[in-house]
């Protein structure tokens, strides 16, 4: 199965049953350090260094400006890249190909990065591409990987709270800037997105107090998203319910009032419930089945707020910028949903 499969919007449980299936553990035989080792540089300085990040397994201390970055997490390559840094190697969550990057960072790239693989990553191929920084910001947070890449080079893992892909785009930002050692760079670009849903929210003002649902399909059947928890509900940096909020919508309280699953951020639906779906707007989209297998279901098409035009069902790139959440992408599916929104919630 790929990546994109396991990860592009999938209920909790199935997050958690394939990472507990492909986590990795045992040490690496490779280098040496933990929190706080120099990089490649042998001396240490420059501009907004020594940095300090501080991340769920401790502090970390870059001492000098990264020249060969490994970006593993779930868009901490795109995040590099929106700060003018290019990675050696990055991992393709998404399974985009070619630079492992979407369209909306299409061109970042001076030269191509090296694949690595994302749940279960070869230790060897990224020892060999003689990283001073690995960035895993957006990942499972599991002890036994966060050791071994440590062992490769200085590793800025999730912060507190960010397990299982919790960690938001705001938080994604604030470490990889401050590893990178442009954090003026990354507060201007989540003040840039901020002001972009404050543009569009403006712009919308019918939208608000309105109910959304953000609902997906697997073959495995229905589900729906809720805010992650601890997260700031006005904060539309923090994931895809957070999104549809920082345009003025709020969560579908029936969806709300539904038992989470373990990752705390989606539910279950039953085929039989599925109109607990049923709100002023509702967003969906497949996960490795057709978009078909959605607009053809007579369960869905009976929801009244899709029998009565009220709601989207979204593929392709908008589906993935959707559900990457770098600042890249968020843009872009802000560009992409908002007319889409505007057709449905006039």
């Amino acid at each position: 199965m790929r990546r994109r499969d396991l990860l592009t919007l999938v209920p909790a449980t199935a997050i958690a049953a394939a990472l507990a299936a492909c986590s990795s553990g045992g040490t690496s035989g490779e280098g040496a350090s933990s929190a706080a080792p120099s990089g490649s540089s042998a001396a240490a300085g420059g501009e907004g260094f020594p940095a300090t990040v501080q991340t769920k397994f401790g502090e970390v201390t870059v001492q000098a400006a990264p020249q060969r970055v490994v970006a593993l997490g779930w868009g901490d390559a795109e995040t590099a890249l929106a700060l003018g840094v290019q990675p050696v190697g990055a991992s393709d969550w998404l399974a985009f190909g070619g630079e492992g990057v979407g369209p909306w960072a299409a061109g970042l790239y001076t030269t191509a990065p090296t694949i690595i693989e994302t749940l279960e990553p070869s230790y060897e191929a990224i020892a060999a591409l003689r990283p001073d920084l690995i960035l895993d910001t957006k990942s499972s947070g599991d002890q036994a990987r966060y050791d071994r890449l440590r062992q490769i080079a200085p590793t800025v893992g999730v912060p507190e709270g960010g397990d299982s892909y919790l960690t938001t785009t705001r938080q994604q930002v604030e470490l990889v800037s401050t590893a990178l050692g442009k954090q003026a760079e990354g507060q201007q670009l989540l003040e840039e997105l901020r002001q972009a849903f404050e543009a569009a929210a403006a712009a919308h003002p019918q939208w608000q107090g309105r109910t959304a649902t953000v609902a997906t399909k697997t073959s495995n059947g229905w589900g729906a998203y809720v805010a992650a928890p601890g997260g700031d509900g006005a904060d539309p940096l923090g994931g895809r319910v957070e999104f549809m909020e920082g345009l003025g919508f709020q969560q579908n309280p029936q969806v709300a009032a539904l038992p989470p699953n373990s990752g705390g951020f989606s539910v279950d639906v039953s085929t039989e419930q599925l109109d607990l779906l049923d709100a002023d707007v509702v967003v969906a989209f497949p996960i490795f089945i057709p978009t078909s297998d959605i607009t053809s279901d007579a369960a869905w098409g009976a929801v009244p707020a899709v029998a009565q035009g009220r709601a989207l069902v979204i593929d392709g790139d908008t589906a993935n910028a959707f559900s990457l959440g770098t600042t890249l992408a968020t843009q872009y599916a802000l560009e992409q949903l908002v007319p889409q929104l505007e057709a449905v919630s006039p």
